[in-house]
């Protein structure tokens, strides 16, 4: 098949969750003889068209931001799908998936697949909702007609989450015309990193932004620190709330048990994961939420919460790890359980790796190829 992914951040120059799918995905498509294109922003040095790991990339703009005062760009998203429009109506695909956000793309991906014939599909990590009032106040009626609006542009659609498939189903969506597709780990990539020398009881790992709610583990290990003196967390990542967040460790004198180490590349993260205890991920928003499952994959029990949008609850389990209330004394509770009971974080351990085998990209993408193949 000739496959097209259409998404304006292209892995590995921007390292986020819907990038690094189509990049596994695409790269594994293309080994089983497919030929698999990609149509983003132009991040790269060079020419607009460059081949990569069996892909061919297509840069369709220049670089721009894609976060203003940390929002998606409004005018980011609506110059990459007007300048789409002439890449990608240059040749015959049997099948284009592009991503749902940022939404104004898949009008452009439904204008080729309508000129062109092209089979159609989108693929959904989260399904808003009302969090757009939450996102852009008043103004979030404008982005929940438009994801209304993209819903409709498809018969076909992929959800990476049971979650995304009901939140799906709630715009009108007919679920026998949804497909769940998961993300997904390289485990053999996991099972050959070594733990870190520098080991920590509470690791998190993810963009530092308001929905993470890393301002709650902070809060918890200011209290845990009563109890533990000596607790040693560490936060990796960065984003738009990491000067604050460093400033609420020093206020909650926690500073030096707590380390800020930034971005780190991947095979360094999953070093850190081996290395410690429990996972802890607060999110209040979580389309899938693959570092759960790169935390089982390393041996690690994960502490996440109940919220209607963190579908990363839904992979936790009893057997895994401990599934909580948005509230900081549950925290605690649950981080404090799995630290010091040693045989039952052992069990759940040993779980955690059984459940990570599901997940590995090579069955993902043979079951993607089989969507694209009956659509």
């Amino acid at each position: 098949m000739k496959i097209a992914f259409v998404y304006d951040a292209v892995y590995p120059w921007i390292k986020g969750g819907a990038e690094k799918r189509i990049y596994e995905l695409g790269r594994r498509l293309a080994k089983h003889g497919h030929e698999v294109h990609v149509f983003g922003i132009k991040w790269w040095d060079g020419a607009d068209m460059i081949e990569y790991e069996g892909m061919v990339l297509h840069g369709v703009c220049s670089p721009m931001e894609l976060y203003v005062n940390g929002r998606r760009s409004i005018p980011e998203a609506v110059i990459f799908s007007i300048k789409l429009l002439p890449y990608l109506v240059k040749e015959k695909f049997d099948v284009i998936d592009v991503s749902a956000f940022p939404y104004l793309s898949c009008f452009t991906v439904k204008l080729v697949s309508v000129l062109k014939g092209n089979r159609m599909l989108i693929t959904w990590h989260e399904v808003w909702r009302d969090y757009w009032y939450e996102y852009l106040g008043r103004a979030g009626f404008f982005g929940k007609l438009v994801e209304y609006l993209t819903s409709r542009l498809t018969a076909g659609s992929i959800a990476v989450s049971a979650m995304t498939k009901n939140n799906l189903e709630s715009l009108g969506v007919g679920g026998e015309n949804i497909h769940i597709l998961p993300n997904g780990i390289d485990l053999e990539r996991i099972t050959r990193a070594e733990p870190s020398p520098l080991a920590y009881d509470i690791i998190f790992a993810g963009r530092l932004i308001k929905e993470k709610n890393v301002d709650i583990l902070l809060e918890a290990i200011g209290r845990i620190k009563n109890t533990i003196p000596n607790i040693k967390c560490l936060i990796i990542g960065d984003g738009p709330e990491k000067d604050q967040l460093v400033r609420l460790a020093t206020g909650l004198k926690i500073q030096d048990n707590v380390k800020f180490s930034g971005f780190l590349e991947y095979d360094e993260v999953i070093s850190y994961i081996k290395s410690s205890r429990v996972f802890v991920l607060p999110s209040s928003r979580e389309g899938f939420g693959i570092v759960v499952i790169e935390a089982f994959a390393c041996g690690v029990p994960v502490v996440t919460v109940k919220c209607e949008q963190n579908a990363a609850s839904l992979l936790v389990s009893e057997d895994t790890g401990i599934v909580v209330n948005p509230d900081v004394k549950d925290i605690i509770n649950a981080v404090l359980k799995l630290i010091t009971d040693t045989e039952l974080r052992k069990r759940m351990s040993m779980s955690a790796l059984d459940t990570a085998k599901k997940y590995e990209w090579d069955i993902i993408a043979m079951q993607l190829a089989k969507v694209y193949e009956d659509c």
